[in-house]
């Protein structure tokens, strides 16, 4: 059975931003109220769609991995907010990096999805039916956020990570995963005013994310713990053996929780969350990027990954990195310039919100 090891990988992070002084102007928080319970210091707003950042962030992982796009055989795109759901966001991403022909799907776990892909992609490889992948996870979170409630606005950014897969005869790639879904608990984390459920001749206005964070914290911490207890024993490691851990970035909170069960040090924990803030699918795939930037991924370290989200769906990985830890080539793919502060390009909605609330 063929291995699928990662070989590329690349992020894209939007120019624009919004840091918690900036955001105490439109709703009623401080830097120390956000920054004390979230670990948030600042969050990206994007001026382009999920599929332009997309783009840029597996064009950075071609590059990386030195293989010729229409080499590849599958796109997989993990997001919650699609630029258009029919045709697929996935296709546009294909066309975009010159991927003619390969296969093209969105997947959709929320905040597991990066990880939900990275099974996906990897089990089609282990059974011989493709031999490269790009899984690419992007948001745009911004634009769901309702401007108006506190609890989540501070929460969310925008951005986009990606990895290629190439199969390979040696042991490494994703070598363990458990993923699942909670649905019984599924309504304290989801928005309720978007999807076909609604009836289609009423107006639809700022989108009403329900967000309960206690609930949310408890389950996240239990889900997550579990799933990688689950993943060290399919693979029969201990936690000592664990080089580097890349959670899901949703809240430093919760990250110290999962930390202190698994009895990780602080120096094999990435953690960039107070840089972007929660990016739902990409928080796992950028913080990936970074931490193989940083130098915490080395050749062959055994790095652990566990993410939860709405659904409530969760997934716990162990990730074994290959040899190489640097860039083959380098893209010069960027992101168009933006004119515009991230309190302007929010500014809009921000209004919009504020008079729903109103009415």
């Amino acid at each position: 059975m063929p291995y699928a090891h990662i070989t590329g990988w690349g992020k894209c992070i939007p120019p624009a931003s919004i840091s918690n002084d900036e955001i105490s102007e439109i709703v009623d928080t401080t830097d120390e109220w956000i920054t004390t319970r979230t670990g948030i210091k600042s969050r990206r707003v994007s001026h382009v769609s999920t599929a332009e950042l997309a783009t840029v962030a597996a064009k950075h992982a071609i590059a990386c991995a030195g293989i010729d796009p229409k080499d590849i055989d599958l796109v997989i795109l993990a997001t919650c907010t699609p630029s258009t759901v029919v045709a697929n966001t996935a296709s546009q991403v294909q066309k975009n990096i010159g991927a003619t022909g390969a296969a093209a799907m969105d997947t959709n776990a929320a905040c597991s999805g990066f990880l939900y892909a990275l099974q996906a992609a990897t089990a089609q490889i282990q059974a011989g039916m493709i031999k490269k992948a790009v899984v690419i996870a992007a948001e745009r979170m911004t634009w769901y956020v309702n401007w108006a409630r506190r609890d989540s606005a501070v929460l969310f950014g925008d951005g986009a990570g990606a990895v290629i897969l190439e199969a390979a005869d040696t042991p490494a790639g994703l070598l363990g995963t458990k993923t699942g879904c909670d649905s019984e608990d599924r309504d304290i984390l989801h928005i309720t005013n978007f999807g076909s459920d609604l009836n289609k001749y009423e107006p639809i206005g700022p989108s009403d994310l329900l967000f309960e964070g206690r609930e949310i914290f408890k389950r996240a911490v239990k889900g997550m713990s579990e799933a990688c207890d689950d993943v060290l024993k399919q693979a029969d490691l201990s936690l000592d053996d664990i080089n580097v851990l890349v959670p899901h970035q949703a809240n430093l909170r919760i990250i110290q929780a999962i930390q202190h069960r698994l009895k990780v040090p602080d120096e094999k924990v990435m953690v960039n969350i107070g840089d972007y803030g929660n990016t739902s699918a990409a928080t796992i795939a950028i913080a990936l990027c970074e931490a193989v930037e940083q130098g915490l991924i080395k050749p062959h370290s055994n790095i652990m990954s566990a993410a939860f989200g709405a659904g409530l769906t969760w997934a716990a990985s162990y990730i074994k990195w290959g040899e190489r830890v640097t860039p083959i080539s380098v893209s010069d793919a960027a992101l168009p310039p933006c004119d515009k502060t991230g309190l302007e390009l929010v500014a809009p909605a921000v209004k919009a919100c504020k008079e729903a609330e109103q009415s």
